[in-house]
Order: structure tokens, then sequence, then C-alpha cells
């Protein structure tokens, strides 16, 4: 049996002991990484590049092209040699392979360096540290000192990156000196696990805490759809205490243990039946006036270091609208979008083309208003010479979510959501997300900047249409529900 270990599979046996037999022995199983995932996994290494000019002038010991032997090797030379910052330093010990971020000789001594992409410290994160520590130390590398290096969500963008600002660095040497016995016991436990067939460990919180775990469709595949765990909504029963009743079926919930929101999803899901508080919908229409404006806004926010001068890590900075606009009640339906091209920062002329688009005293509606507000306030923000005019965008907004959060309306086929995604199949089967290339966020936000990095424009053309589209169907989607709206009201 095999029985070898790197630092993230050790993360992951502690994690699920189950999860690390699958990834040694069944690796095939996983589920598919999205790409919208990926693109986080690659921001990560770039950060950890941009990382290394905290300590200029170190040695890189590469990996491509090199046994685990020779980076090891590679290492222990360019110590020997007096080198006093190595970056991706290979180090084995315990039959357990690790690559530290980077290592530097301090005036005490060797310290370690462990640089991740959020914005704070998490356990997982003194863990990672922990082995990291003790195969360095058991390699026969004395350390003095370890740290977290992660990103500093306060740190704007003001010309080159200025990474003593964008990097936080925490000393976190006694805790992780604290786990070396747990490090060592996890070790042994983990070994001597993987000399043995798979664990029969039940899926648990354990599937995705601290991370979603990549086996989770194998794990899961024998509960059923939909199932206890499907309950959406404030209130909602816990899916585990009811699986360990043996209770796995959404309809073999009993109804008292269910909250107000649940019975509807029960009673939708069992009986087809939906629900419409007519008179809430009249009063929510009757609050909307003319010309309408139907919003939505796209925003990148995966991005740890700041793309433009003015910016943070991580910030939701827009660079897409689309705006369908009915004039009067039985009027034209007009169609304004806008997409940046990335060349430099989009807020400016995101603002001046939305300003200049949106009717005076629209009514403008969106589908959560939290996430455009708060848009808004930050382009406020950002250019306080357009506050005014920001200001009243924000007082004309009104929800087109309300009465299906609040649950004012309820088909069955929301199965709980109040997503738009969930509700427009239900109100107008002709449109779909399925046959877009772009279909949530997420994908957007990756895809616009696969877009300004691509110097294919064949590639760039097709990215651009795909989001155009994917845009326009939002806030088509809510012209399509607000007919249908209209509709229950005066039958």
């Amino acid at each position: 049996m095999n029985t070898y270990l790197s630092k993230s599979l050790y993360i992951k046996g502690l994690q699920c002991h189950k999860a690390l037999w699958l990834q040694k022995y069944k690796p095939e199983l996983k589920d598919e990484v999205p790409e919208s995932l990926q693109a986080v996994f690659d921001s990560g290494t770039n950060v950890g590049i941009l990382a290394q000019e905290l300590f200029p002038g170190g040695l890189l010991v590469p990996y491509e092209g090199l046994t685990h032997q020779e980076q090891i090797e590679a290492t222990r030379k360019a110590i020997n040699d007096g080198m006093e910052t190595i970056y991706e330093a290979a180090f084995s010990h315990n039959d357990i392979f690790i690559k530290a971020d980077i290592i530097h000789k301090g005036t005490a001594g060797w310290e370690l360096y462990e640089v991740k992409s959020s914005t704070g410290l998490k356990d997982v994160y003194i863990e990672d540290i922990a082995v990291q520590y003790f195969v360095i130390a058991g390699s026969g590398l004395s350390l003095s000192k370890a740290f977290l290096v992660h990103i500093n969500n306060q740190y704007v963008r003001h010309g080159a990156i200025d990474v003593q600002q964008l990097f936080t660095i925490l000393d976190v040497t006694k805790e992780v000196i604290s786990l070396q016995e747990h490090v060592r016991d996890a070790v042994a436990g983990m070994k001597d696990m993987l000399k043995k067939e798979i664990p029969a460990i039940d899926i648990g919180p354990h599937c995705k805490n601290p991370y979603e775990c990549d086996f989770k469709g194998y794990c899961w595949e024998h509960i059923p759809s939909p199932s206890v765990f499907d309950f959406k909504g404030m209130g909602k029963p816990n899916g585990f205490s009811l699986y360990q009743q043996e209770i796995v079926r959404m309809e073999d919930v009993p109804v008292d243990d269910l909250g107000w929101r649940q019975k509807l999803q029960l009673e939708g899901y069992m009986h087809h039946k939906n629900h419409c508080d007519v008179a809430a919908v009249k009063d929510f229409l009757d609050s909307l006036w003319y010309p309408l404006c139907f919003m939505d806004f796209e925003t990148y926010f995966q991005e740890p270091v700041p793309l433009y001068d003015g910016t943070r890590p991580f910030q939701q900075v827009p660079f897409q609208f689309s705006l369908h606009i009915l004039p009067e009640r039985n009027g034209e339906l007009q169609h304004v979008e806008y997409l940046a091209d990335g060349a430099v920062n989009p807020q400016a002329e995101f603002l001046e083309r939305l300003l200049a688009s949106v009717p005076q005293n629209a009514c403008i509606l969106v589908w959560n208003q939290t996430f455009e507000i708060s848009r808004l306030k930050e382009l406020a923000a950002a250019f306080p010479e357009k506050a005014a005019a920001i200001e009243v965008l924000i007082a004309n907004i009104r929800d087109l979510m309300i009465p299906f959060r609040n649950k004012s309306i309820y088909h069955w086929q929301f199965e709980g959501s109040y997503s738009i995604k969930y509700v427009l199949p239900a109100f107008a089967p002709e449109l779909s997300y399925d046959n877009l290339e772009i279909s949530e966020g997420e994908t957007a936000a990756s895809e616009w900047l696969r877009m300004t990095r691509t110097n294919d424009e064949a590639e760039k053309s097709l990215i651009r249409q795909n989001l155009l589209e994917y845009c326009k169907m939002d806030t088509y989607a809510e012209v399509r529900i607000l007919e249908e709206m209209r509709k229950i009201t005066e039958k």
C-alpha cells in the first residue's frame, strides 16, 4: 500500500480519511473542477509568485522537469551555498513531501512563510503550516519562526502593486509548535489507514468543512433528489440530523418539523401545489411606475490583487450592465447594454454610460437590490461628483425578488428557491439559461477576465458575445416575470 503523503494530502486526510483514501487509490472518482473554481486556484498561484517580492533575490526551486528527490537536493544545495531566501523549497521527512512557499534566513535563523490568497487567518491554515514545520524540522533544518502571509483587504492600489501593503504577515509560531504532537499522531493515523481497505465513513458536515470535498459526487450518490438536504430558506431543518434518524427523502420529513416556508416547498413537491397572495402581488405592482427600467450588473470579484488603481482586493468591480426599458405600459421595449473591454478601469465609463442610459426618474427594477445598490454606493464613493445622480438611481430602485422571497408567489417548480434561475422556467418556460454558454455570474466574471487577457481576437469576440447574451437574458427574464405577475392579478 502507498502511504506517501504531501501537504495537500495531509490536509485532505484531516478533513476525511475516506477522501484521502480515494485520492490515493481511486482519483478517477473525483468531481470535475468547475471553471470558476479553477480561476480561483490560478489566482492563488499568482499571489504566491507575487509574495516572493517580499523577499527579493531568492532562488526558486522549480518542480517542472524535476523529481521530488531532485527538488530536495536543489534545496539542500541552495542552503549549503548560503542562499538566504528560497522559493518553493522542497523537503521530505517521514515519507511526507512538502514545498514551502518561502523560507528566509532571518537574524534568529530560518523562517517559514506560507502564502494564502484569502484575507485572514483560518484554522486550516495553521494545520497547513504545522505539517510543513513538522517536515522541515524533521529533515534537519531548524526553524525559528513560522508566518502566515495573507491579503490585506484594506489595501487600495495606486500605481504599481506595493507588496508590503498588499500583504499582511502574521506570526503563528506559537500555534504551529503547539500542534507538532498532533501532526505526528495524525500522520501516523493516516498512514495506518492507507494500509487498509476504504474507510467506512458516512457523509456529514465534514464533506464541506473546511473545503468542499471533490469526492462528494461519489460519496453522496445514494442520496435521492429531492432529499432532506434540499430544503431552503430560514427555518429549514438540519439535514444531517434527519439523515442520522434514517430520514432521507424529502417527503418522509414530519410536517410538524418544518417551518412555513419548507411546508410550501414540500407541498409544492408532493402535490404540485402553488401559492399566490394576489393582494400582496397587486400592492407590489401598484408601487411601480413608468418608465420602467429593468437593470442588471455583472462584476468581477475573484481577484486578490487589484487590477486597477483605486480598487481593493476582491472588490466587486462592475464591468457590464444590461437595461431593458419600457417607456409606458404598452410601449415598445428597448434594450441598452454596456460591456467594458478591460483595457482600463471600467468604473468611470460604466457609470457614465449607466447614468446616460437610465431614463430620468425611471422606476428601476432589479433582482436582489442589495447587490446593485452596494455597487452604486461604491461608485458614489469613488466618484463623489456623481454621487447626487447615483443617489437618485438608488432611491428609484425596486426589488422584483421581494414577492418571491416573501413567498407572496410560490410555484412548485421553484424548489424552495427565489433565485431568478428557478423562477424564470416556471413563469416563462420558453426562456432558459441552459441554452447559454454562460449561465451564472461566477462564470461571467471569470470569462470577462479571460476576455481581457487573451490576444486571440476570435476568442475575444466569442466571449464578448456570450457575456452580452447572458446579461441581456437577466434583464429580459425580469421583463417576462413581471408580465406574468400582471397576468396573475388580472385574472
